[in-house]
């Protein structure tokens, strides 16, 4: 079997099995499951990254994609999108040791690796003309990267929705107690969006950049850069709503998932709809 192959399925059972040990962590919160799960995912992490660079070497053989990143199909790019998720989660949760989020954010990181596994084709091909830039190498990585950090914040609104349930309950579970406060979800969702929105805004504009080079066009309004625009557009009204009219808790959490689904549909969804940017739909 393709060395690639066996390390990305490597990487997926650790994914799946960190995502199994956040829940029964979500269960009993023992600190050593949250060491476990924590160090299962960096393993996961190292495997991961192992087979890309497999990935890479062979995506290399083809002369016309020397020096690009192999992130030209619907595989290449679930793959890195689910590595960025894990590595995003991996230094939040370094930083701020909340490993009770594992739960709400580790799926969508297992699921999109599993759909590239189970379901995307591996085949590599050679670069079309208009992909053959140093761009390919900068813009999809870019944006891919503020996507898996709005996966993150939408995990972690997810487990403010949960808390704030638990806390309005007559009968609040013991999750309760173990999830963080309102107020500490709330405050995280915030800074991570924050963070990735300024790398959404640049991604959106080395697209026009790259359009621009290659069509002769910044902006042409296909579905994909018309999505991405309205996908900034959400996020942006979230933080002016956040920043200066105050909006917190469970509707500043509905307008950030909200920002989210468009992110799910401007990255696999437009695929389908656009000329330019389908070739995520053909493999």
């Amino acid at each position: 079997m393709n060395p690639e192959l066996i390390l990305i399925q490597i990487a997926l059972a650790a994914y799946w099995g960190a995502t199994i040990l956040s829940f029964i962590y979500l269960a009993y919160k023992d600190e050593r499951l949250n060491r476990w799960m924590l160090n299962l995912l960096g393993l996961g992490i190292v495997f991961h990254l192992a087979s890309f660079g497999f990935r890479i070497h062979s995506f290399w053989q083809i002369p016309e994609n020397r020096y690009f990143l192999p992130i030209n199909t619907f595989f290449g790019a679930l793959s890195y999108l689910a590595l960025a998720v894990c590595v995003a989660f991996f230094v939040i949760e370094s930083r701020h040791h909340l490993g009770i989020l594992g739960a709400f954010v580790l799926p969508w990181a297992s699921l999109s690796l599993g759909i590239a596994v189970f379901v995307a084709s591996p085949e590599i091909s050679g670069l079309v003309p208009a992909l053959q830039s140093y761009w390919i190498n900068i813009h999809p990585v870019v944006l891919m990267t503020s996507y898996a950090a709005f996966g993150n914040a939408f995990g972690v609104g997810l487990a403010l929705l949960v808390q704030e349930y638990q806390i309005k309950s007559r009968k609040p579970t013991p999750l309760c107690y173990r999830l963080p406060s309102i107020e500490e979800l709330d405050n995280l969702n915030y800074r991570i969006i924050a963070a990735a929105f300024p790398i959404l805004t640049v991604g959106i504009i080395m697209g026009g950049v790259w359009a621009e080079n290659a069509w002769g066009r910044f902006w042409g309004w296909d579905p994909k850069e018309t999505w991405a625009l309205i996908t900034a557009l959400i996020y942006a009204g979230y933080l002016h709503m956040r920043y200066m009219m105050g909006l917190r808790g469970k509707k500043a959490i509905y307008v950030s998932m909200f920002g989210f689904a468009c992110v799910v549909f401007t990255f696999a969804g437009v695929n389908f709809l656009s000329g330019l940017h389908g070739y995520l739909s053909k493999g």
